[in-house]
């Protein structure tokens, strides 16, 4: 089983963003040095608490400080971009690190209505039109436009020796069963789903056609909190469970620390989104964490997960990545 790393670019509260983003970069060089397969890094926009709009920038700072560690977006929000200008980028990209790039697609709004309305005319029109967005998206990454097409003499330059991996990612049959027509490899996020992801996951196995996947997949990317001891894991879980709480009510401010979740004043409410997310999260010591992620493993029958670590403190989420690596290579 190979693991990775979904980086979100949380601002904690008291941090700037500048802080946020030079934590991404050494998480993303822990990864390398701890034999994480890939790091991905999300977009977002006019979101509070998060810092990264702008997944191919980030990703060309990093690539010049990692060796090894493959590195994409989790993901590009297609509906917003010209499928040329992306396959642009990201061939730059793969053209500077060789081998190392995959491309996350996804079709969420990643921010407000305000924020989609100022970056596209129309987004919902560019949601509409994703399947041939993919289209057009592989088609220049593989150069397969026919001779009679407009764009059968545009390259995306540079052209690299290895293009980007184009993944889809997804949350619901929906979007499993595009990226089956469409012979892409898949990732479920099921850290942000509450739909049945199992039965996603194998229905896109039933869907794909056997040789049109050439990447391994599908991944599951989940959220994780791990430390010395399980209690100190759940005391650090408490800053990323009180933030998804402030989120939902329109509240948040970066995520907050351990001291200001304790003395939070929760509703039912918020008691029951934080019952609901926990059984989602896995949060524990080292031992329990790997046994969980193994019986994840079990029931989504996948050989990746990518997993996602949001603490208040910056060093408390590398030494959580730390553990689980270290934990996995003694289990294993």
């Amino acid at each position: 089983m190979k693991l990775s790393m979904l980086d979100q670019a949380p601002i904690s509260k008291g941090k700037t963003a500048r802080d946020a983003l030079d934590a991404s970069i050494e998480l993303a060089k822990r990864g390398d040095q701890l034999g994480y397969e890939r790091y991905w890094i999300a977009e977002h926009h006019d979101m509070d608490g998060l810092a990264c709009s702008n997944p191919a920038v980030m990703l060309g700072v990093i690539g010049q400080q990692t060796k090894r560690i493959r590195l994409g977006a989790g993901a590009v929000l297609l509906p917003y971009y010209k499928p040329f200008a992306v396959a642009e980028t990201y061939n730059l990209l793969a053209t500077l690190y060789p081998d190392r790039i995959d491309l996350g697609i996804g079709r969420a709004p990643g921010g407000s209505a305000e924020a989609s309305m100022a970056l596209s005319d129309n987004f919902l029109q560019g949601v509409k039109g994703m399947p041939e967005a993919l289209d057009d998206l592989q088609a220049f990454f593989d150069r397969s436009f026919p001779s009679d097409h407009l764009f059968s003499n545009v390259d995306p330059s540079p052209i690299p020796i290895t293009s980007p991996v184009p993944w889809m990612l997804g949350t619901s049959e929906r979007s499993a069963i595009l990226a089956a027509e469409k012979g892409m490899p898949y990732t479920f996020g099921h850290f942000m789903s509450e739909a049945d992801g199992p039965a996603i996951v194998k229905k896109y196995r039933e869907l794909v056609k056997p040789d049109a996947v050439k990447q391994p997949g599908p991944i599951v990317t989940i959220a994780v909190i791990c430390a010395e001891t399980t209690e100190k894991a759940e005391e650090l879980a408490l800053s990323s469970l009180l933030w998804n709480v402030q989120q939902h009510k329109g509240e948040s401010q970066g995520v907050p620390s351990i001291e200001e979740a304790k003395t939070y004043t929760y509703n039912a409410a918020d008691l029951a989104l934080i019952k609901k997310m926990k059984h989602s999260m896995v949060i524990g010591n080292p031992t329990e964490v790997v046994k969980q992620i193994k019986a994840l493993q079990e029931r989504y029958e996948v050989d990746e997960f990518m997993i996602v670590t949001i603490t208040h403190d910056y060093e408390s989420r590398l030494h959580s990545y730390q553990l689980i690596a270290e934990e996995y290579r003694t289990d294993t």
